[in-house]
């Protein structure tokens, strides 16, 4: 009964959630374009596929080696990645070109749902992280097709939320064929809120598994070399709304100390790129922009203080140009972005206390004492002026954030053989 209410809410909702696509397309055309697939109008596929749902950036790239890994055993079975926002859906065009298909993922009603299937025809729908959408599970599992949630991760919190609608979250997990669980807590989760517990098994997070491949190490030594080898330069990855002056304010108190220090920003959302730059403007602090091709390290009489990366799929490799990352979204209550990619660089990692999205491997780095929880902006300035002056802890922190990396790889190969060994 549930369900059906659940599916009669969003068609009533459905024009104003169109209504509401074409006033974000106004200013932001991605986000309109192929509005059609939105509804399951999407090209036909000539034979089943491989459907892998990522919702936006950070899905698309935990997806990433696991798709390509894919590809690798089973060259011959198309792919069909999917994501909700333009920016998830940019980010597997940039990863994977012609290698596999794209479409935005349908809206969650019956009938778009049911259009979508019909045509692309899958063979079998992989789900990454937390992705729980009713009609997609549903009739994915009316068709026959395996449903594989990947990389699944379950808050505590969102476990308390699912549990007040628990006749409509039981049926969904007892449709998905194989849960692949990041951790022990992650998977007790799942079964408190009524997965069967032959369907879930702990694999690790796939995300440990990031690989920076020499390319990437030398746009970084390049652009490391722009910005100034012998300057401390910090990143601030991923920041939302209200945070962003936090950061500003932080890195205000470090350069105080440390007048040549250079922050890189990079804002989670592209639409915000404008925003951050104006306030850093405001706040008298002199801006360079990833896309704009000038040298970094800014004039002799003024250098670049804040680095925007207004860039699209760029993040590993600023990384590796920097020294310091604190990883955003902790600041606020977001619950906290990946923090691997930074530790796979082998450097020290900062973060505020609001982690619940990543809270085992975020538990993990603090553990292994790779890890600073900075709650506030004082405290992060002081984090930071503290590695900055004493080199050997810094790389003492580094060291040990990137062997928790590789303490905990493997997750990818045992989630590959589980799916090809269910399709």
């Amino acid at each position: 009964m549930l369900h059906f209410f659940y599916s009669l809410f969003f068609r009533i909702a459905l024009p104003f959630v169109l209504l509401r696509l074409w006033w974000i397309g106004r200013s932001n055309p991605a986000a309109f374009v192929h509005w059609q697939e939105r509804l399951g109008y999407v090209e036909a596929s000539e034979e089943p596929v491989i459907w892998v749902h990522a919702v936006s950036v950070g899905e698309t790239i935990a997806a990433a080696p696991l798709v390509k890994a894919l590809l690798r055993r089973n060259p011959d079975i198309p792919v069909l990645m999917t994501a909700m926002t333009p920016t998830g859906s940019a980010r597997a065009r940039a990863l994977f070109g012609d290698q596999v298909r794209y479409a935005f993922s349908p809206y969650d009603t019956p009938g778009s749902v049911r259009r979508f299937v019909d045509r692309v025809r899958p063979r079998a729908l992989v789900i990454m992280e937390t992705e729980l959408w009713p009609n997609m599970i549903a009739l994915s599992k009316q068709r026959d097709v395996p449903i594989f949630l990947i990389n699944a991760r379950l808050s505590e919190r969102s476990a308390r939320g699912y549990e007040r609608v628990a006749s409509l979250v039981k049926p969904l997990l007892r449709s998905i064929s194989w849960i692949a669980a990041q951790a022990d807590e992650d998977a007790g989760r799942f079964l408190r809120i009524g997965a069967l517990p032959e369907s879930v098994s702990v694999t690790g997070s796939i995300k440990f598994d990031v690989e920076i491949s020499g390319e990437i190490r030398s746009a970084s030594i390049r652009l490391r070399q722009q910005l100034g080898q012998d300057r401390p330069v910090w990143i601030a990855a991923s920041t939302h709304e209200g945070e962003d002056r936090q950061i500003l304010d932080a890195h205000k108190q470090i350069m105080a100390r440390y007048p040549d220090a250079l922050l890189v920003i990079v804002p989670r959302h592209p639409e915000r790129f404008d925003d951050v730059a104006e306030l850093a403007g405001s706040m008298g602090l002199s801006v360079q922009r990833r896309s704009d091709t000038r040298d970094a390290s800014g004039s002799s009489e003024r250098p670049c203080q804040v680095y925007l990366g207004d860039t699209m799929g760029e993040l590993l490799m600023l990384y590796g140009a920097c020294d310091i990352a604190f990883v955003g979204g902790s600041l606020i209550e977001r619950g906290g972005h990946n923090p691997l990619e930074p530790a796979a660089w082998g450097m020290p990692v900062l973060s505020g206390p609001h982690i619940f999205n990543f809270e085992t491997i975020y538990n993990r780095l603090e553990a292994g004492s790779g890890l600073y929880i900075t709650p506030s902006s004082e405290e992060l300035a002081s984090c930071v002026m503290k590695l900055i002056a004493d080199k050997d802890v810094a790389q003492k922190a580094g060291r040990n954030a990137l062997a928790v990396v590789n303490a905990n790889r493997g997750a990818l190969e045992k989630v590959v053989d589980g799916i090809v060994e269910r399709v």
